[in-house]
């Protein structure tokens, strides 16, 4: 097989995975990987462990006994991004594929990676982000992040047409992407993919998202863990936006407009109660949108899941607007008490 790989000129790929307390997901992604129709001598896993305190290790361990191309690299400043460039450079093959602990990937993720790099000449290459959830929970969560009114224009979440976008789900790069933009901005802690395929882009590489490349993803199991998740995602985002002089794209805005929106309805009606209208007109409007998109899916998925969908979406886009807000006022502050720290010490000069 593997003579058979170098007559065809496969280049050889590295799989990365970041892990930390994934005792529940691992070995279902494992097994996905290792299953892989690539030639496996061509393939390189490298678990990277934030020093999980659960079974996680243990689990990865009973694969490497089994499967020698594994191997488990210990990560102790445990941020995702950190896990990812050691990966990048510890890792020899000339694809870099990264694969997530909570996601399953096909069985011809790989190969399909490798031949969507091959055939159009892309930098980068992913497939849908498709969430499956097994509770009720996670499969109302499953059914709001396939929606365009839960995630926006993101195209990888539904779009069924192969095409050039501004980012992917996790992601096979050519390994010169990171000789030519550099490694995963270790002050990203969430959105770390958005934030290199902008640089990506930006520098002239080209993105295509691919249908069919498969993968599936469990989503987070209750509302909090979706709120915390969004949050931080709406946070880490202004990281991105203050790195780069503006957004990737305008859509990554929006919940936070509206959530400023809506606390600016709440506040002129604090001072001025006449002005009643604006808030409410705010609050009705995006009710009405979020029933109407509800009874839509409902319809095709299942009218058990009407009334849970529109507290979904609003957990969605409130949390990521309020998130981005938050980071937004946190900036603010950090410059505000970093610009006084200096100018005191230039007074003293």
């Amino acid at each position: 097989m593997a003579e058979k790989a170098v007559a065809e000129n496969l280049p050889t790929v590295s799989v990365i995975i970041p892990m930390r307390n994934e005792a529940s997901y691992i070995e279902e992604c494992l097994q996905s990987v290792v299953e892989q129709d690539y030639p496996q001598a061509l393939v390189e896993i490298l678990v990277v462990d934030g020093m999980s305190e659960d079974r996680s290790p243990s689990i990865v361990s009973e694969f490497i006994s089994r499967h020698p191309n594994i191997r488990l690299l210990s990560n102790p400043r445990q941020a995702t991004t950190c896990a990812l460039n050691q990966g990048i450079l510890e890792s020899k093959g000339e694809v870099v594929v990264r694969v997530d602990a909570h996601c399953w990937v096909a069985g011809d993720y790989v190969s399909s990676c490798v031949k969507a790099l091959q055939r159009a000449g892309a930098d980068n290459v992913g497939g849908l982000m498709r969430p499956e959830g097994k509770t009720f929970v996670e499969k109302a969560i499953a059914i709001v992040m396939c929606s365009p009114f839960g995630v926006g224009s993101g195209k990888f979440h539904y779009c069924e047409k192969e095409m050039f976008v501004d980012t992917v789900y996790l992601g096979a790069y050519r390994r010169e992407v990171f000789d030519r933009i550099g490694l995963y901005d270790e002050g990203a802690h969430y959105g770390e993919d958005d934030e290199l395929n902008y640089r990506l882009t930006r520098a002239g590489g080209k993105i295509l998202l691919c249908p069919d490349i498969k993968t599936k993803y469990r989503p987070r199991s209750s509302l909090i863990a979706l709120w915390r998740q969004f949050f931080n995602y709406g946070r880490g985002k202004v990281r991105t936006v203050k790195k780069h002089g503006g957004p990737a794209s305008w859509r990554h805005l929006v919940p936070a407009a509206f959530v400023l929106s809506a606390a600016g309805g709440l506040l002129l009606y604090a001072i001025n109660p006449s002005f009643w209208w604006i808030g409410t007109s705010i609050a009705v409007t995006y009710l009405v949108s979020a029933l109407l998109v509800s009874a839509r899916i409902s319809a095709k998925e299942g009218w058990i899941y009407f009334p849970l969908l529109p507290v979904i979406f609003g957990v969605l886009h409130l949390g990521y607007g309020t998130g981005f807000l938050w980071g937004v006022l946190r900036l603010y502050l950090l410059e505000r008490i970093h610009g006084d720290a200096k100018s005191a010490q230039l007074s003293k000069l």
